[in-house]
């Protein structure tokens, strides 16, 4: 699959695409043609493992946002084998940017949740750009109980750089509606998976983002905050958004080394937009194998385990000036 419009650091490597996309396409190639495709897609494919094993906090943001990255709707196609959508909150309206249904991954009948951005402007507008309003959350919850009453494992897709900031959301409760579904997660009686494919942005991610197993794609980003919002409040400008970037600690290595993910899946060469097809059977695997471990739990003892994964996320110390100065 193409990568489609380049990122500022991968312009090298889109001159060798490009290069190569023009030899493929002769139709008489030589033999000496045969040997400079050769020689340019091994030098593509290096370039590419050197140029992504080493992204730093900013660039990992910007792979997690590119336009051809694979959407909730894109895992559905690709991964599962029916999915059939439900609609509505039966009580304000039906939110685009939360998709909910019930699914079917290998021998699991399971329910997912996902965030959805659209790949069109209109498909976007539509949705929010992955903003999810109050209504969103609360389709959310009500699939959440459908889940439980049918004993089925629920699954989380996290793609949004934050809930909906709109004044109309914030009438209907955006705040108190994310908190309800954090508490509705933290007890539901069924496997709960959530995995971060994109952007983990803020309470917009958080609201469907507890569960038993937390994962994340290698390229993705999970933060309180976008960077762009840290660096407009803390240097009052966008442009700090690097610096910012870097000092959150969001990407999978740093979550992983806190202990805020469980685990982190690597993506193809060059980033899942590179390949869809191959991101969404890693991702299958995933599920399958954490599905099957999650089936054999207690439901009381993986709601324990569950509470005590969260308590003991963060670090801090308690204490007086003088003790924490030693």
């Amino acid at each position: 699959m193409s990568a489609g419009p380049g990122l500022e650091f991968e312009n090298e490597i889109a001159d060798l695409e490009s290069r190569i996309s023009v030899l493929e396409r002769q139709t008489d190639r030589s033999n000496e043609v045969e040997n400079e495709l050769r020689e340019l897609r091994l030098l593509r494919v290096n370039q590419l493992r050197d140029v992504y094993s080493s992204l730093d906090a900013w660039q990992t943001v910007q792979v997690a946002r590119h336009k051809n990255r694979p959407y909730t709707k894109d895992y559905l196609n690709l991964a599962f084998d029916e999915f059939v959508e439900l609609h509505g909150d039966k009580h304000f309206g039906d939110d685009r940017a939360m998709i909910s249904g019930f699914a079917k991954l290998d021998r699991f009948k399971v329910m997912v949740l996902g965030h959805q951005k659209g790949r069109t402007f209109k498909e976007r507008a539509a949705c929010h750009f992955g903003c999810a309003h109050p209504e969103g959350y609360r389709k959310a919850m009500s699939k959440m109980r459908l889940a439980e009453k049918y004993r089925l494992p629920l699954i989380c897709f996290i793609d949004t750089p934050g809930a909906y900031p709109g004044v109309g959301a914030e009438e209907r409760g955006q705040a108190q509606v994310i908190a309800e579904s954090m508490f509705k997660m933290s007890r539901l009686r069924t496997p709960i998976i959530c995995v971060v494919i994109g952007e983990g942005g803020s309470g917009g991610a958080l609201g469907i983002g507890v569960g038993d197993r937390i994962a994340m794609l290698k390229h993705s980003y999970y933060s309180v905050i976008s960077p762009e919002g840290c660096a407009g409040i803390l240097w009052k400008s966008h442009e700090h958004a690097p610096k910012a970037a870097a000092a959150l600690k969001f990407t999978s290595d740093s979550l992983k080394n806190l202990g805020v993910v469980d685990d982190v899946l690597e993506e193809p060469l060059g980033g899942a937009h590179r390949d869809h097809h191959q991101m969404a059977t890693r991702l299958k695997t995933y599920l399958s194998r954490a599905l099957t471990e999650l089936e054999s739990q207690d439901v009381d003892e993986m709601l324990d385990a569950r509470y005590e994964k969260f308590r003991r996320m963060g670090v801090f110390l308690d204490g007086g000036v003088e003790e924490l100065a030693t």
